[in-house]
């Protein structure tokens, strides 16, 4: 197939959804990137108190897509909730550029806010742009993960060359450029990304909507001096935030038991099933901006041929695996279901827990190889990302478009917000596990090492076991997921009639 049919054969806006994701994912990135570093090398907290904060941070910017998939397409349109939240970030950073502890709260209440409500609406515009037994929409999703890698690598590049030099406040001015980027290109595509069939869409009385519009403005302002407040004590929102996702686990529990269609029944309870499963992967993955990041600044040797690599170009291991390999996996696989394998989403799943645990495991066998000083070899932790990596492309992006294919259409917000909010409760458990680390003036990397090797192979070896668990439990996973009842067949007379003819 020529390119020029390949585009063709794109849904309208799904291009322009890559695009906008490329530049709303910049200033995530640094944050997600610095914010430990900033926190505990300028603002002087100790490790423990910045990787709580950081576990709040992912907590947030996750768990607020539930909301956000609740608002978007009932009281704000999709791409009115997107360029408000992006709107959000921007004076966020601003804020944050100001340099001190009051500014740095009062910015990632204002980012967290935009962030958390607006990303579930890029996922949402781009799910809608196709329908529920369309083969294309992983694909879609695998080029739309690829795109913000694409901004995770250059927000993670310009944070990595601004933290050589320290230089904060000129590292979150940039990173309100691709904000602002992102907010211009739905602008100028506004028509293209109108949503379609959503609750809003169906509402006709004018009163209503423009009532329905402010109700969503004032959630979207009131929201920050809520997060604000809780910002100020992690702790106890970390409590709280433990609590709502039980709380939201329980609700799409009974939703699930109650809902009449035996067929959606049973998707929903998959989608129970391989949600458990990703809160072990996506809790192991979030310690790389926390736990990880300082196991690498401070036990690495971060020296590669004389050339010093900045703890968040790190990251970028993780950028370029997932840019390079998501269309040649959305390839890869194609051609291999042409030819008649199976690869489905629990098998797919499981090798996600399994690659992941491997890439924990890969770091105690570098601490044991360690030479006298303690200092680890870059090697090893450049193969544990790239297990780690593998993982996320077969678990994300799939898990994106799952939500398609297993949510009846009027949970179809709910359980993606449901989806996001199992990674911020994944983010407050790598906030947990990054706190066992060593902080480091408690010793030289050669007595803190066993710390970090008894920790990584604890939580190494667990996600092998919730792997095989998985495994095991593919058979029984198959029989739940099923694509929509096919129609029944005429009646026999008929079918001779039309035969005969």
């Amino acid at each position: 197939m020529s390119l020029k049919k390949r585009l063709a054969n794109v849904p309208e806006g799904a291009g322009v959804l890559f695009f906008i994701q490329i530049f709303a994912t910049l200033g995530f990135a640094v944050l997600y990137s610095t914010l430990v570093l900033y926190a505990t090398r300028h603002l002087h907290f100790p490790a423990k108190k910045a990787t709580a904060i950081m576990g709040v941070f992912g907590a947030f910017n996750y768990g607020l897509h539930l909301f956000g998939g609740y608002l978007g397409g009932r009281f704000l349109s999709n791409r009115n909730l997107f360029v408000g939240g992006m709107a959000l970030q921007v004076v966020g950073c601003a804020a944050i550029a100001g340099g001190s502890a009051p500014l740095l709260y009062w910015g990632l209440a204002l980012f967290l806010t935009g962030s958390g409500l607006n990303v579930t609406c890029i996922n949402m515009m781009l799910t809608q742009r196709f329908k529920p037994d369309d083969l294309r929409r992983e694909g879609a999703f695998l080029w739309n993960y690829a795109g913000m890698n694409v901004g995770f690598f250059v927000g993670f590049t310009a944070a990595g060359h601004y933290q050589l030099t320290e230089s904060y406040p000129s590292l979150f001015l940039f990173a309100t450029i691709g904000n602002l980027v992102s907010i211009f290109i739905a602008a100028a595509y506004w028509k293209t990304l109108a949503d379609r069939d959503t609750p809003l869409v169906e509402q006709t009385d004018r009163r209503k909507l423009r009532g329905r519009f402010a109700a969503g403005v004032g959630i979207l302002v009131g929201l920050v001096p809520v997060v604000w407040i809780l910002l100020q004590y992690p702790d106890g929102t970390e409590t709280l935030v433990k609590v709502i996702c039980a709380f939201v686990g329980l609700a799409l529990a009974w939703l699930t038991l109650r809902h009449g269609d035996a067929r959606e029944r049973n998707n929903m309870w998959a989608f129970l099933i391989l949600a458990l499963g990703s809160l072990v992967f996506w809790a192991l993955y979030q310690m790389a901006p926390s736990g990880l990041q300082l196991f690498a600044v401070n036990n690495v040797d971060r020296k590669v041929g004389g050339l010093e690599i900045a703890p968040q170009w790190i990251q970028n291991i993780n950028t370029v695996v997932i840019v390079v390999g998501g269309p040649l996996m959305s390839a890869l696989f194609v051609r291999l279901r042409t030819r008649g394998w199976n690869i489905d989403i629990p098998r797919q799943f499981a090798a996600a827990l399994l690659l992941m645990g491997l890439g924990f495991l890969a770091l105690p066998a570098g601490i044991a190889l360690a030479g006298p000083s303690g200092m680890v070899a870059f090697a090893w932790l450049f193969a544990s990302y790239v297990f780690q990596s593998v993982g996320e492309l077969l678990i994300s992006p799939i898990g994106y478009a799952m939500i398609g294919k297993l949510a009846p259409r009027r949970y179809q917000g709910i359980m993606m917000g449901s989806w996001m909010l199992v990674t911020g409760l994944a983010s407050l458990f790598a906030g947990d596990f990054s706190g066992m680390i060593p902080e480091p003036s408690e010793g030289t990397p050669a007595t803190t090492n066993h710390v970090y090797a008894r920790l990584f192979a604890e939580l190494g070896s667990g996600s092998l076991i919730v792997g095989v668990a998985l495994v095991v439990l593919v058979p029984f996973l198959r029989k739940l997921i099923k694509d929509e009842e096919a129609p029944p067949p005429p009646p026999a007379s008929i079918t001779s009639g039309a035969v005969a003819a």
